[in-house]
């Protein structure tokens, strides 16, 4: 996978995240650095945490399914785009409470980072740097995040469901790529 396809990847993955930071900023009075900050840490830490959980998950495993880790990798990336796509339709922010305590921003942090976790598979049957991968998924999503909370605050859920779908769609296409690579159609 190269460096392009990983930072398309994060983009995508970051997406969920940007959505409901969308959300968060929509329940802000005002612009706020620091907490627009704080959200993108949350997402962009757990972003990062999580395809390496995978990661490893995956590698106790790989050279039983290395011959069709392939057809996993499209599976997964074609699920996670699909739902993506499928809450993209969803315009409300159900999670637009405004409390950025500890315990909120840790379960919203988890419950965005989930398809990572399932990217790290992916990324483990692909022998990718995880570490390289890792890094700029977290910081990718830490940016996208942060300016989600201020997009937000200042025009509303307007781009919440066109960036899922877009997120959604990008995963969809790379898992498609990855099949077609290994069957050697590309």
């Amino acid at each position: 996978m190269s460096t392009f396809e990983i930072f398309l990847t994060a983009i995508a993955l970051s997406m969920d995240a940007f959505a409901v930071a969308v959300c968060k900023g929509l329940s802000l009075d005002r612009k706020n650095f620091r907490l627009s900050a704080l959200t993108g840490l949350y997402f962009g830490g757990f972003q990062a945490l999580m395809p390496v959980i995978g990661f490893f998950l995956a590698g106790i495993f790989s050279d039983k399914i290395n011959s069709f880790d392939h057809w996993i990798a499209f599976i997964l990336l074609g699920i996670i785009g699909a739902n993506m796509i499928k809450e993209s339709r969803d315009t409300s922010c159900e999670v637009s409470s405004p409390s950025f305590s500890f315990v909120v921003m840790t379960g919203l942090a988890i419950a965005t980072s989930i398809d990572a976790l399932a990217v790290g598979v992916t990324y483990s049957f692909l022998k990718v740097n995880i570490l390289y991968a890792a890094i700029i998924t977290g910081i990718t999503t830490f940016v996208i995040s942060t300016a989600g909370v201020y997009i937000g605050n200042i025009f509303g859920a307007k781009y919440k469901s066109k960036a899922e779908f877009a997120g959604g769609l990008v995963l969809v296409l790379l898992g498609t790529k990855i099949l077609l690579q290994h069957l050697g159609i590309l």
